[in-house]
């Protein structure tokens, strides 16, 4: 049996759709699962536990008819039998039913129905991963969705053991800071950074407080700008670049607390079952995070990351 699922999105979609990979793998455990992702995404799959192969094609880009062929001409050569497609665009349900693919399975819409051999409801009041989890019901699977869960490869955790020693944090445990933005969040102008006097505020009281507890930054290749500021705000913190997400889940699974802002590195923390605490501006916290109190969100009161106290955030952290 082959399968193939189209997810677009970040890297943090990639990962809320691995639940519904993982219950695809366990009710179909001798099949071939393949996934369509963007480029900006296909590393999360370095962490996923259920795939065989990634194809890269940008959903976002402004496709010529010859981008779509191709893509049409790959699916066709490798004959799957089964395929998901998150979404509502019709001409993904189109591209589908040129495939050949017998099972054809995506969200509810006007004209998509037309090529699919089975609709599901679109729910967007609830968890996303639960949401994307739906699909798997136009194949009758009706088992709840799974935990999230990654699979960090033996050297990454290696590697993170050795970053730990390099920081001098080895076994002691630490709290994990990511505060940067992917840059097409800042191209879209989608408010997810927290200004660094506020996580000075925040970093500050954790000094004083419990200066033995070792505060590690994450530096990524699009907020080195934003990581430079608060070192320079925030003497005593230290920086980790990890290279891959691999090695990113390592160091976060290390951590005995992770406070970041709406993240791939959030859903990873959520993932690894390490406590979380999220900052959310426009967003809505509960359909990012799942029901459990060990994944806190704290949503701005007018929208806007820049008005959330950090007193509430203290709060949150101390048990106030």
């Amino acid at each position: 049996m082959r399968i193939v699922a189209l997810v677009p999105g970040g890297i943090g979609d990639q990962i809320l759709f691995f639940p519904t990979l993982d219950d695809l793998k366990r009710t179909y455990p001798q099949a071939e699962i393949d996934v369509v992702v963007e480029p900006r995404a296909t590393s999360a799959y370095r962490v996923s536990k259920s795939i065989n192969d990634t194809i890269s094609f940008d959903f976002k880009d402004n496709n010529s008819p010859a981008d779509w062929a191709n893509l049409l001409g790959v699916l066709r050569d490798r004959y799957y039998d089964v395929a998901l497609a998150l979404g509502q665009r019709w001409g993904v349900g189109f591209l589908l039913w040129l495939t050949g693919t017998p099972t054809r399975v995506s969200y509810e819409s006007s004209l998509g129905n037309l090529f699919l051999s089975q609709s599901v409801p679109l729910k967007t009041e609830q968890y996303a991963a639960h949401m994307y989890h739906d699909l798997v019901t136009g194949l009758g699977i009706t088992t709840p969705c799974p935990d999230l869960a990654v699979s960090i490869p033996k050297k990454d955790l290696e590697w993170a053991e050795s970053e730990q020693k390099r920081l001098g944090i080895p076994g002691g445990g630490y709290v994990l800071l990511h505060g940067g933005s992917s840059q097409l969040a800042k191209l879209k102008g989608i408010d997810k950074i927290y200004p660094v006097e506020k996580w000075q505020a925040i970093i500050q009281d954790f000094q004083q407080k419990q200066p033995n507890l070792p505060l590690v930054v994450v530096k990524g290749p699009e907020d080195q700008d934003f990581v430079n500021t608060l070192s320079q705000a925030c003497p005593g913190l230290v920086v980790t670049s990890p290279p891959d997400i691999g090695k990113l889940a390592a160091m976060i699974a290390g951590a005995n607390l992770m406070l970041c802002t709406d993240s791939a590195p959030m859903h990873l923390a959520v993932a690894l079952q390490v406590y979380t605490l999220a900052l959310f501006g426009p967003t809505d916290p509960a359909k990012l995070l799942p029901a459990n109190d060990k994944f806190i969100g704290i949503k701005s009161p007018t929208g806007n990351m820049a008005d959330i106290d950090p007193a509430a955030v203290l709060a949150k952290v101390w048990g106030g």
